[in-house]
């Protein structure tokens, strides 16, 4: 539980509450609203700069601060500062008053209100920067051992103005190691989540942040959802009419996952090429590695942002998505 009133991420410094104080800043509208909390865009009264204020709920008094907000808290410090995950710039927590607000830096949209608005209008050059800086920010994740598990357009932060995209909304994020332990598995967006998660598997890891991503990037480029599931078993049998209902050949522990049924129907495959219209070759490879059916044969993210769909993009602009120090990572891909 936090013991201190404030808490300054920029410097890593803990605040008394004589010199952080809630009032710095001004709420200006509510700008979202979840299940432990609202956002607020806010303006700091000191810098004059624009942040989101995210009130998080204290339902259970007696507990103190929600896990799932630790959690968050937690994950975002350490992953502080990169250009493609959203900005945690302070924490202040009122034990007195049962409040706590994470302020984070302001970014203007998020990603699915970005597509509803815009995904018809996309080249393959904006579709290319937009998948790498996701893919950037998730091997920064995972290279920590985190992972997001709720990646999904809605989680996606953009600034319109510059093209950066963010991840964000780490409340389901997972520190892992080995071995994984089970993980509840209520924890995405339907038409986003991995086959894994939906038949129960009681272990599982960076495969169902890379299977978002694919489904993302589809949805870009084919400008529609990749499975469009309006239940859990729509859902899966969508990806079977897609992969073919998995045999132990194709998943060598499908049989073992709780929510798989012998009596499932027996979908045949579609071709790659029959299913996807709008796909270069290089993008098919990479999203079919994406959504690889069986985890363990899904491409990791490091080995994705080196695949040759992304030759083409340029080195110099890919310095601004690496944090200082780690610019020189941006001479490993592209041109």
């Amino acid at each position: 539980m936090l013991t201190q009133n404030y808490y300054d991420l920029r410097g890593g410094d803990k605040m008394g509450s004589n010199n952080r104080q809630l009032e710095r800043y001004e709420k200006l509208e509510k700008i979202g609203e979840g299940t432990y909390g609202v956002v607020y865009k806010a303006r700091d009264s000191v810098t004059k700069e624009l942040v989101a204020l995210k009130k998080i709920k204290l339902e259970n008094e007696d507990e103190g601060v929600p896990s799932t907000a630790m959690r968050e808290i937690s994950i975002l410090k350490e992953l502080q500062p990169h250009p493609n995950i959203v900005g945690l710039k302070e924490v202040i927590y009122q034990p007195n008053e049962k409040k706590l607000y994470l302020v984070f830096e302001y970014v203007e949209m998020d990603f699915k209100k970005f597509l509803d608005q815009n995904k018809h209008n996309l080249t393959l050059s904006q579709i290319k920067h937009f998948t790498f800086q996701i893919l950037n920010g998730l091997n920064y994740c995972h290279s920590r051992r985190i992972i997001h598990r709720d990646l999904k357009p809605q989680n996606i932060l953009i600034d319109k103005s510059t093209g950066i995209i963010k991840l964000a909304d780490f409340g389901l994020a997972r520190a892992f190691g080995v071995p994984i332990k089970t993980l509840t598995h209520e924890v995405e967006t339907l038409w986003y989540r991995a086959p894994e998660i939906l038949l129960s598997q009681k272990q599982y890891s960076l495969g169902v942040d890379i299977w978002s991503v694919g489904c993302i990037l589809t949805e870009m480029v084919e400008k529609h959802g990749l499975f469009c599931g309006d239940s859990e078993i729509d859902q899966i049998f969508k990806i079977f009419q897609y992969h073919g209902t998995p045999t132990v050949q194709d998943w060598p522990n499908i049989a073992d996952l709780p929510d798989f049924k012998p009596t499932f129907p027996r979908f045949r495959a579609t071709p790659p090429e029959q299913f996807f219209k709008n796909f270069e070759k290089n993008g098919l490879d990479l999203v079919t590695k994406m959504i690889a059916l069986d985890p363990a044969k899904r491409i990791y993210v490091k080995e994705a942002m080196k695949h040759p769909f992304f030759d083409d993009l340029n080195k110099e602009d890919l310095i601004k998505y690496f944090p200082p120090g780690q610019q020189n990572l941006a001479m490993q891909y592209g041109k």
